[in-house]
C-alpha cells in the first residue's frame, strides 16, 4: 500500500496514521496534476502532501495549505524528499478564514471526507465534508470559486453525481472522471473550467 501512495517511500517519506488512508495514490495524483498544469495552483487541504508534490512537478508554483501544522511539517518533509520543496509555498491556516487572501489559476481540493467510514453509505453527500461547516462541500466550492476560475474537486467514489452537476451551474459544464486503479473504482474527480486533456 505504501508504494501505491509514494513509489519512493523507502527514501524517507513520513506519514501519520490518518495520512495512510487519506493520501491519494501517486499514479492518480500525477494524472490529476497533469490535468491541472498551470502557473499557480492551490491545494487548501494539502495533508501530508501527496497531491501538492505531483502538482509541483507540473505547475510553476503550488500553494499548500492545511489547518494542522503537523500535516504541513509532513508535507514539507515529503516534498523535500521528492526534490520539489522549492516550488511549494506552505501555509498553516484555515481555508475558511484565509480564502479571500489567495488567488490562483487552478484550485485542486480534496476536503476531508469524514474518515474511512465514508464508504459505508451507498451514496455520499457533499454536505458530509468538513462537518463544522453547515454546507460542507457546497460551502467549500462557493469559496473555491473566488480563488480560482478552474476547480478540480476530488471526491469519494460513491458521491452523489447529481450534486456534482449542481455545482456546475456557473461553469456551464463539468467533466466527471472516474478514477479506476487495479480494476476497481477508487474515487472521482470533477473538473470545472478549462483543463488539459491527459492520457
Amino acid at each position: 500500500m505504501r508504494y501505491m501512495l509514494f513509489s519512493n517511500f523507502d527514501q524517507g517519506i513520513v506519514l501519520d496514521e490518518e495520512s495512510f488512508y487519506s493520501v491519494c495514490p501517486e499514479i492518480l495524483s500525477y494524472h490529476i496534476a497533469k490535468r491541472c498544469t498551470n502557473n499557480v495552483v492551490v491545494d487548501p487541504f494539502c495533508g501530508a502532501g501527496g497531491n501538492v508534490i505531483q502538482l509541483a512537478k507540473t505547475c510553476k508554483k503550488v500553494i499548500a495549505i492545511d489547518i494542522d501544522p503537523e500535516k504541513i511539517k509532513l508535507a514539507r518533509h515529503n516534498a523535500k524528499i521528492c526534490g520539489v520543496e522549492d516550488k511549494i509555498h506552505f501555509m498553516v491556516g484555515d481555508f475558511f478564514s484565509i480564502y479571500h487572501t489567495i488567488k490562483a489559476d487552478v484550485l485542486f481540493m480534496s476536503p476531508p471526507w469524514g474518515g474511512p467510514g465514508y464508504a459505508i453509505n451507498k451514496v455520499y453527500s457533499l454536505k458530509s465534508m468538513c462537518h463544522s461547516h453547515f454546507g460542507g462541500g457546497f460551502d467549500i466550492f462557493k469559496l473555491a470559486k473566488t480563488v480560482a476560475p478552474n476547480i478540480a474537486f476530488h471526491m469519494p467514489k460513491n458521491t452523489d453525481i447529481s450534486e456534482c452537476l449542481r455545482l456546475a451551474q456557473d461553469f456551464g459544464k463539468v467533466e466527471i472522471q472516474q478514477n479506476i486503479i487495479n480494476g476497481k473504482l477508487n474515487s472521482i474527480t470533477a473538473f470545472y473550467g478549462n483543463f488539459n486533456w491527459s492520457n
